[in-house]
């Protein structure tokens, strides 16, 4: 997967040993800001850089610039591994996604998560599907 220039808001959720504290809030405020600048994009995309222990950064893809948000732009090209299970195999997952990474003689430059369903949802539907990205 490659992204040239692919557009988001960057803010930050607080965490307790990669728990996440204020997902809602942080997410709340963020999309009433992208609904209210018209910025939806086509296919729903956040990414998550789990950074620490203590919280993580979210890329939320925009279709155009949000007025007040903190904005960036990602380049590069990814690979992408999909993995299942409770959000508590997530460091298992970063070290599988590092071996396969290896496996095809490339070195990971950065990683994110691509969290498909919040755990509600997971239980819901007794899948939890997480896409790790990494970019090379």
């Amino acid at each position: 997967m490659t992204f040239q220039d692919k557009l988001f808001i960057k803010d930050h959720v607080k965490s307790f040993l990669h728990i996440p504290l204020n997902f809602g809030k942080v997410m709340v405020k963020n999309m009433e800001m992208i609904q209210q600048a018209g910025a939806l994009p086509g296919e729903p995309l956040m990414l998550s850089d789990e950074k620490s222990l203590w919280g993580s950064d979210i890329y939320i893809a925009v279709s155009k610039e949000v007025p007040g948000a903190e904005m960036v732009k990602i380049s590069g090209t990814f690979l992408t591994k999909v993995f299942e299970g409770p959000y508590k195999d997530a460091g298992k997952w970063a070290q599988q996604m590092k071996a396969y990474v290896k496996s095809k003689a490339k070195e990971i430059r950065k990683m994110y998560f691509f969290y498909t369903t919040c755990p509600k949802c997971a239980e819901f539907y007794g899948k939890n599907y997480t896409v790790i990205l990494a970019k090379i």
